[in-house]
């Protein structure tokens, strides 16, 4: 086994006082794990009220999520979601997500997604690390703002419900 030289344990985030900090208005991704030489990926996701996030499938991780926040439900199987609640979400497993009266804020972590390669390497073949940052979980990144719909297009720029502008 490896050690990471300099590896230390250190705080990254209060979740609610980071929630407290954004104000009402502020939804979607608040924050996100973007240290350096992680092996994890995770975000803290706002939901308005009654928001939904469409079906959709995670093909390549699992995914646990934390409630943090208000409620909800997720479908297909429509298990309440509550504070506290910790929800396994196991790779090709399908699920949508509508925010209870006061909204749904959840923490999102998996295991950073692999980087895209054609083919095997050959053997003995030392592949450059892959940069800092990775690839959103799921489809957070198309996740509307404003009203939680899932676009369809890779790089939404409006949403198709509501129009408002993604970040």
């Amino acid at each position: 086994m490896t050690e990471t030289t300099g590896a230390r344990p250190h705080l990254l985030a209060l979740l609610r006082e980071r929630l407290a900090a954004a104000g009402d208005e502020e939804r979607g991704a608040l924050w996100r794990l973007a240290e350096d030489g992680r092996e994890l990926d995770a975000n803290l996701v706002r939901l308005a009220p009654g928001a939904v996030v469409g079906e959709h499938r995670e093909s390549v991780l699992d995914v646990l999520l934390v409630v943090v926040a208000g409620s909800g439900r997720v479908e297909p199987d429509g298990l309440a979601l509550a504070e506290s609640a910790v929800l396994w979400l196991p790779r090709g497993s399908r699920r949508a997500f509508t925010a209870g009266p006061h909204g749904l804020a959840y923490l999102t972590v998996h295991r950073r997604r692999p980087g895209l390669t054609i083919g095997a390497a050959p053997p003995g073949t030392v592949r450059a690390a892959e940069p800092a940052g990775g690839e959103a979980p799921c489809f957070m990144d198309r996740v509307c703002p404003a009203c939680g719909r899932v676009s369809e297009d890779p790089a939404p720029v409006y949403c198709s419900r509501c129009g408002e502008e993604y970040p």
